[in-house]
């Protein structure tokens, strides 16, 4: 029991501490992998950036059930319930920090797909300035 809750805080304090420093990759098994944060890198930095505190409070509650089930000599129905509240304590953490991750995620702008494109755009890359088929159509009106 010791052993998983240890292993889950070394998962979310690697997690959290790679989130906020910005290593994590989209293509990695770890990090805040939904469908906004997987839209783009920036995307994906941000909800890991913003899920970070959580993560680092969830490895916190991990380790301290952990290190409390080997280091307290207590009846078994005592070890487990400290095993099972640093259990479900950790994973609501990880759950909010999920959520807080994604919210984040997906305030930001979508990128435009080819359905978004207006007509007669060829994905000329106009860049930040927007389309210039629309601007060349307005200015026409």
């Amino acid at each position: 029991m010791a052993a998983l809750l240890l292993l889950l805080a070394v998962l979310a304090a690697v997690t959290g501490w790679r989130g906020r420093a910005g290593t994590l990759r989209r293509s990695g098994r770890l990090g805040v992998h939904t469908e906004a944060s997987e839209l783009t890198d920036n995307a994906f930095a941000l909800a890991n950036r913003v899920a970070a505190p959580i993560l680092l409070a969830a490895a916190a509650v991990f380790g301290l059930g952990g290190v409390l089930v080997l280091a307290l000599r207590l009846p078994t129905a005592a070890t487990l319930v400290v095993f099972a509240v640093a259990l479900v304590g950790g994973m609501l953490l990880l759950r909010s920090a999920a959520a807080l991750g994604q919210r984040a995620a997906a305030s930001l702008p979508r990128p435009l797909t080819k359905q978004d494109r207006p007509a007669g755009c060829d994905g000329c890359a106009c860049g930040a300035g927007g389309c210039a088929v629309k601007a060349l159509k307005q200015g026409a009106n």
